[in-house]
């Protein structure tokens, strides 16, 4: 079983849940920017929730079917067309030999999740088929996919086509959107009149918005509590010494822009980090656009802990859900 890419959509590549446990070697965990809908679209073909499907950005791939499988697509809401007629998103639907999977404009969201029944089935780097293009890592030589490329695909399971996530359990991120931001180490390194202004003002997604990180415009400059500059740390107010960055972390080079580093970002470097997105929100900034107004929301560790277990309650749904 194959899949065919006839057109590859834009930054279309093999992702599944990443390869933990090389980060101190700077090589990043990678895997789906939106980990919910990466699992959603497993589980719905039957497949391990960890497998490796195909995500897109923005404008979805067209792909010739190589053998009759089920298929489904989560995250971002984009017309699905199988050989020209639509089927519903977040649903599993059967596929036939030779028939084209197709998509029509996005409506909402980013990043789309393509599953298919048996799982993407190219070799694995480190434990991991997720692309990283920097490290040529993963995916289809290590880069995203191009139109002739052939995609095999694991054997199929028990796979039931007419499965729905239903409405309450499909995590959009809303607008304006709402991250949650836990404040850490160098958090006392901006006054007090910035600590409240990066909460209280509106920012919007900036053009710059990728697996490496996602940029934040709008917002008021942030002043910096007066200091001697430490030696190696630069002349400006936002260098360190270089330190480590968290997965998640908000770094504002120059005191302008805050950047949330996401799954394919640096492990560290020479910017203060003001601090971190909680995990719990992490798969919404992968669906957000340019120009999406954003509010960052103050929280606290216990707060924190209860938005990861909220998820995990909310991950146990979705498997019940569809557990038949």
């Amino acid at each position: 079983m194959t899949l065919e890419i006839v057109k590859p959509g834009l930054a279309t590549s093999v992702q599944d849940l990443g390869r933990p446990g090389y980060f101190h070697l700077g090589i990043p965990e990678g895997g789906a920017m939106d980990r919910y809908a990466l699992r959603a679209a497993n589980l719905l073909v039957g497949n391990d929730e960890g497998a490796a499907c195909l995500e897109a950005v923005f404008m979805g791939p067209e792909i010739r079917i190589g053998a009759d499988c089920v298929l489904a697509v989560t995250g971002a809401e984009m017309p699905i067309k199988l050989d020209g007629e639509t089927v519903p998103t977040w649903t599993s639907f059967a596929a036939k030999a030779g028939q084209v999977l197709s998509f029509g404009f996005l409506t909402e969201g980013a990043r789309i999740y393509i599953a298919v029944s048996g799982g993407i089935a190219t070799e694995p780097d480190l434990g991991s088929r997720s692309t990283y293009p920097i490290g040529m890592l993963g995916g289809i030589d290590g880069r995203p996919v191009q139109p002739g490329d052939v995609i095999p695909v694991g054997e199929d399971g028990a796979a039931k086509p007419c499965l729905s996530v239903p409405e309450d359990l499909r995590r959009r991120p809303g607008t304006p959107a709402e991250l949650r931001v836990l404040p850490g180490l160098y958090w006392d390194r901006l006054t007090e009149a910035s600590q409240t202004a990066f909460f209280d003002d509106t920012w919007t997604v900036a053009s710059e918005a990728d697996r490496m990180g996602y940029r934040f415009k709008g917002g008021r400059p942030m002043e910096f509590v007066e200091r001697e500059q430490p030696f190696g740390a630069g002349s400006d107010p936002s260098n360190i010494v270089d330190g480590c960055y968290s997965y998640g972390s908000v770094q504002v080079p120059g005191g302008t822009e805050p950047i949330v580093l996401h799954r394919d970002a640096v492990s560290g470097g020479g910017y203060f980090t003001l601090g971190a997105v909680i995990s719990a929100d992490m798969d919404l900034i992968g669906q957000l656009q340019p120009n999406t107004p954003v509010h960052f929301r103050r929280t606290d560790m216990d707060q924190a802990l209860a938005a990861r277990a909220h998820r995990r309650a909310m991950l146990d749904k979705l498997r019940n859900a569809l557990a038949g």
